[in-house]
């Protein structure tokens, strides 16, 4: 692995020295926003149009990771303007649904745990505290979502804001947060990962024996086919679970999630909105690609020697084709990476191959990780 990070030092610095350049920009910029996308290659701001936006924790979050690798206080006044302008959340509790980890636990958890910053520890407190209350007992699953036709659903991106909840039992010293995460993967394990390794995106549940009685497509193409993001948050969920518990079998189940998403991008290592879908039109969706590298470097770093490389050569070859295909470093464009898209279908005929804020912010810690940086912000 040390051999294929050491021919690709020469792309990572010059691609993090360009992050740098456009980032150290924009962090002034849009300090006192909290962008999901562009419009005219102007960020917009969430906190005018949706301040429950599950997507709002991840500008704060970049300009962490960012503050963390080069410690330039530019990042840092971003990434605590941007929490102090999600505090107006809290005043729409009833309204927070799962993607707490998305909105607080890279944001509000990564200041307290480099800085030391008591207010934000009770921030991140509180909305891990809402992900617990969303744990169904009998069912051994969490709820994403607060509505009422689809209260027994699950969804792949939980997987996501689970760790927030393996923080949760360390600072409290309380295994039951940590179970219910724990109960939760072994859930999906069971109902959302099929035999070779591909996702579906959202089961249907008894609520009093957890078992599944009815799959949908969600957000990909049909009830049978793959949708890549959904793909990518199964790898980088499972092996952060991994992380936070040891127990092999999600180790087992980020390798076997990866295996697929790799066998279907190796063609070009830009990855399809849905992995199974006809072959026109073509959807992209950079956000995938990014996601799924912060995963597969993930996994190289928990495997064996013999392994490493394999995961790891992936990754940076997801990274470059985007680099490549994707990137937009110019300063006309607030945003980085391009092409992601929010769901196969669209809504009402929007959000395909547009910018998003997630494809910036899993790029630049897919960087971050390259550079050599141990510290892992889920």
């Amino acid at each position: 692995m040390e051999k294929i990070l050491s021919e690709n030092k020469q792309w990572i610095d010059e691609t993090w020295a360009k992050l740098d350049t456009k980032l150290s920009r924009t962090a002034v910029k849009s300090r006192d926003k909290i962008p999901y996308t562009t419009v005219d290659g102007v960020h917009d701001n969430q906190m005018e149009i949706l301040p429950i936006h599950w997507c709002n924790g991840f500008w704060g979050g970049l300009m962490w990771l960012m503050y963390i690798d080069t410690k330039k206080d530019v990042y840092k006044q971003t990434a605590e303007r941007s929490e102090e302008l999600m505090d107006e959340v809290f005043g729409l509790f009833d309204k927070i649904e799962h993607d707490v980890g998305f909105r607080w636990h890279i944001l509000s958890g990564v200041n307290y745990r480099i800085t030391g910053n008591k207010q934000s520890r009770v921030r991140n407190f509180i909305a891990g505290q809402s992900l617990a209350s969303r744990y169904i007992p009998n069912g051994k699953f969490i709820l994403p979502f607060n509505l009422d036709d689809i209260n027994n659903m699950t969804i792949i991106d939980t997987m996501m804001n689970i760790p927030q909840l393996y923080w949760l039992s360390r600072e409290t010293n309380n295994d039951r947060f940590k179970q219910m995460a724990m109960n939760h993967a072994d859930m999906v394990m069971r109902d959302h990962v099929r035999p070779d390794g591909s996702v579906t995106h959202t089961a249907y549940h008894n609520f009093e024996t957890g078992e599944p009685y009815y799959i949908n497509y969600g957000q990909g193409y049909a009830v049978e086919s793959t949708w890549s993001r959904g793909q990518a948050w199964a790898i980088y969920g499972f092996v952060l679970s991994y992380i936070h518990t040891g127990k092999q079998e999600y180790l087992d189940t980020a390798k076997k999630a990866a295996h697929y998403f790799i066998s279907c991008v190796s063609d070009d290592y830009l990855p399809k909105c849905d992995f199974r879908c006809p072959e026109e039109p073509v959807i992209y969706d950079s956000t995938a690609g990014a996601i799924a590298a912060c995963g597969l470097i993930e996994i190289a770093n928990q495997v064996p020697e013999f392994e490493k490389s394999l995961y790891m050569k992936h990754a940076i070859k997801l990274l470059k084709a985007m680099e490549e295909k994707f990137c937009d470093w110019s300063e006309k464009e607030d945003s980085i990476v391009q092409m992601g898209t929010e769901r196969y279908h669209g809504k009402n005929g929007k959000g395909i191959h547009i910018p998003i804020i997630y494809g910036d912010y899993f790029f630049v810690e897919a960087l971050f990780k390259l550079r050599g940086n141990e510290f892992i912000p889920w």
